[in-house]
């Protein structure tokens, strides 16, 4: 049974569990920091940017770290590839692909902070608003996926 739920077995996914604990752990053991993708984002905007929001010392100051976390993140994905591990394409239209981004990015914003912070970070800290947030977001995801369904959205 539990085949259907992991088609090319489970031991992948222990195994990126696993990193991902550990790189959060050596994240706040080095840095006192909790690590979440979406403040990568707007801290890379602030050397690009002068808007006020993206100048907040918060941002300005955490920038180089989260710049080697998030090459980090994309490393993981290229060591994945050249390992030769079987990597699935997808037909989704690319229109499909950016509206989604910028809704999941809307999403981040209002919800201060992703499903890595939250999610993995905060939970793990046990923080109450994190595990309202990460609730927040799989309801959402549950409820769109079902809606997209009965609507026949492939």
């Amino acid at each position: 049974m539990w085949h259907e739920f992991f088609p090319y077995g489970f031991e992948r996914y222990l195994v990126g569990g696993l990193a991902i604990g550990v790189g959060v752990a050596v994240l706040f053991v080095t840095t006192g920091r909790l690590g979440g993708a979406s403040t990568v984002f707007s801290a890379t905007w602030s050397w690009f940017s002068r808007l006020p929001f993206f100048q907040q010392s918060s941002l300005r100051d955490s920038r180089n770290w989260r710049a080697i976390y998030a090459l980090g993140m994309l490393l993981g994905g290229v060591v994945y590839v050249l390992a030769g591990l079987p990597v699935e394409g997808s037909d989704i239209a690319t229109w499909r692909l950016v509206l989604g981004g910028l809704l999941i990015g809307f999403g981040a914003r209002l919800g201060g902070g992703c499903t890595s912070g939250h999610g993995i970070c905060g939970m793990a800290s046990l923080s109450v608003g994190s595990m309202l947030m990460v609730a927040v977001f799989l309801s959402t995801a549950i409820v769109t996926a079902l809606l997209m369904n009965a609507l026949g959205v492939v």
